[in-house]
């Protein structure tokens, strides 16, 4: 099975050096690139790609705003990997509450950047750096909690286990590790978790308990109680 990949990037030579880093891989083909957002977005739309490159910072629209627009079709046509020169970069953030499946710096190593596109395209989230908590955690040092957490009562105490390693970033065989179960068994409990919040993958599911305050920067974990209806 071939992993079609959309390169976006203002840098014709990032392109060409991503490409081919990506030409010599069996299983993954470079289908087109873009050099700013709006062409990106096009594109994506136009070619459907399994997973979109997507830099930061791009002339006219940049890949924020890009990423935005494209995973608020329905459904979206690619899973979207963040690119930025920067380890901390509040705007990364943005991309992943947007539903952006994580991000990649551009100093990572060739393979790094092969292992993060066929996670990504496999269904997951590339969330096993501790760049991408140390962005989610850095920005919600800084925000104010603009509503109560909705209520997750809709969750069993197993899944509400499992929801806390993911906000952790533990991949689902740490998290077989922890619970003594199988990973087959985490699997379900993740989709099923994901399913009854409404999330599209373990990248959201990060962002939404930072964003809801069901874990806090720096401090214990602890699940909240549902709140009131």
């Amino acid at each position: 099975m071939t992993i079609r990949v959309l390169l976006a990037d203002d840098q014709h030579l990032v392109r060409t050096g991503f490409r081919l880093i990506l030409s010599a891989e069996p299983d993954i083909e470079v289908v087109g690139e873009a050099p700013d957002g709006l062409t990106a977005v096009a594109a994506a739309r136009r070619l459907r790609p399994d997973v979109t490159l997507m830099d930061v910072r791009m002339p006219g629209l940049d890949g924020i705003t890009a990423t935005h627009q494209l995973l608020a079709d329905n459904p979206a046509p690619t899973r979207v990997l963040v690119l930025t020169t920067f380890d901390v970069d509040d705007y990364v953030y943005d991309a992943l509450r947007a539903g952006a499946s994580g991000f990649l710096l551009k100093s990572a190593p060739p393979e790094d950047l092969v292992r993060a596109i066929r996670v990504v395209a496999a269904g997951e989230a590339l969330l096993d750096s501790a760049v991408t908590l140390r962005v989610i955690q850095q920005f919600c040092r800084t925000q104010v909690r603009r509503a109560p957490p909705p209520p997750h009562n809709s969750l069993t105490d197993r899944e509400q286990e499992v929801l806390l390693h993911i906000a952790r970033g533990l991949s689902n065989a740490e998290i077989a590790g922890r619970l003594y179960v199988s990973e087959a068994t985490v699997k379900t409990h993740v989709a099923r978790l994901l399913a009854k919040l409404q999330l599209r993958d373990r990248a959201q599911a990060i962002v939404y308990c930072y964003d809801n305050g069901i874990v806090e920067p720096g401090a214990g974990r602890k699940f909240l109680p549902p709140q009131p209806s």
